[in-house]
């Protein structure tokens, strides 16, 4: 039996349904270490599903760290975690050589970027050459060590977080390198009830670092529900309307109001399509549906759009941000 919506778009009905089953494992996991974070949740699987890497912004405080070593735990990955400062040197991430003097010969030494879920915690700290050691680990999925080249595991996944309030010894990271992030999520505090629970877990050892739960699935059964994400059906017109929304981020004096389109130096470039067609496969089964709708690219737009939109100094004086500028390229183009 297959799932099907066109004539074009089949998916066999039980890998589907195991696939629904083995996210469910790794979401009751994720709820089992990380109090609330429903959208950190949600936006770490849809990259891990799709291959994407994620940036955070965020105080610090708000478990990504936490929440990265739960999701590397839940599905049996191998998890790193790098503590960003500025004489953090390439080699510390990508690796090095070293010379065994009893061998009389060098030897590799892989870094700490060959897991398979990294966390880079504010990158903003690191060197712009370090930066950009780690960029090229990201989209060139390996590292190249003493002229070999050392593939990086499958899956991997990079999240990077920046804190917003400390500005003091920070590097920008430049709007070509942002790019490269499939997405980028704003973290909010967790409310009173959800903060009371955090205590609670606390005090019962729940989150203590030594408690690791069962992993919830393997990583073959991970490869194969990557797979049933590749199979879900995106419609041309969905396609058109992502599409759509990418074209005016670049023509926004055509279509925003002009108010608005005066602060907009640059627009999302095409890879803002990709990940909008990627991640909204991904949504969609984590939704249970074996198709994308509107509400999904709806959902997934400030994740997608609001590292990509560049604001000029205007946009200070004008008190516009980013957000509002992405509320308005959905209003102004016609849901399919």
């Amino acid at each position: 039996m297959t799932l099907q919506n066109t004539a074009t778009a089949t998916i066999d009905a039980g890998s589907f349904s195991r696939a629904q089953q083995l996210v469910a494992g790794i979401s009751r996991s994720f709820e089992a270490k990380v109090v609330g974070q429903d959208r950190l949740r949600e936006t770490l699987l849809i990259g891990l599903l799709t291959g994407g890497h994620v940036l955070l912004e965020s105080v610090s405080g708000l478990a990504k760290t936490t929440a990265a070593q739960t999701l590397a735990q839940a599905v049996g990955g191998e998890f790193r975690r790098i503590q960003c400062t500025p004489d953090l040197l390439p080699s510390d991430i990508t690796g090095t050589q070293i010379y065994d003097a009893s061998k009389g010969i060098f030897v590799t030494r892989l870094g700490p970027v060959h897991a398979n879920i990294v966390l880079l915690d504010e990158i903003n700290r690191s060197s712009a050459k370090t930066q950009s050691a780690m960029l090229e680990a990201m989209q060139e999925r390996q590292t190249s060590i003493g002229g070999e080249s050392h593939r990086l595991p499958d899956p991997f996944l990079v999240l990077a977080t920046q804190n917003p309030i400390e500005q003091e010894g920070t590097y920008r990271l430049p709007e070509a390198q942002l790019d490269r992030f499939m997405l980028k999520d704003v973290l909010g505090y967790p409310g009173p009830t959800e903060e009371a629970e955090i205590v609670r877990r606390m005090d019962a050892g729940i989150l203590d670092p030594g408690s690791v739960p069962p992993p919830a699935t393997s990583m073959d059964a991970l490869g194969e529900v990557k797979e049933v994400v590749r199979g879900i059906y995106l419609d041309p017109a969905i396609v058109r309307y992502i599409v759509g929304l990418s074209f005016v981020t670049r023509n926004a004096g055509q279509h925003l109001d002009p108010r608005l389109a005066a602060v907009v130096e640059f627009g999302a470039s095409p890879r803002a399509s990709i990940a909008f067609s990627q991640a909204a496969r991904a949504l969609a089964l984590l939704k249970g549906r074996d198709h994308v709708i509107p509400e999904d690219i709806k959902n997934l737009a400030h994740r997608v759009l609001r590292h990509r939109i560049v604001l000029g100094l205007d946009a200070v004086v004008e008190d516009v941000r980013v957000e509002t500028i992405i509320d308005a390229v959905l209003a102004s183009v016609q849901t399919p």
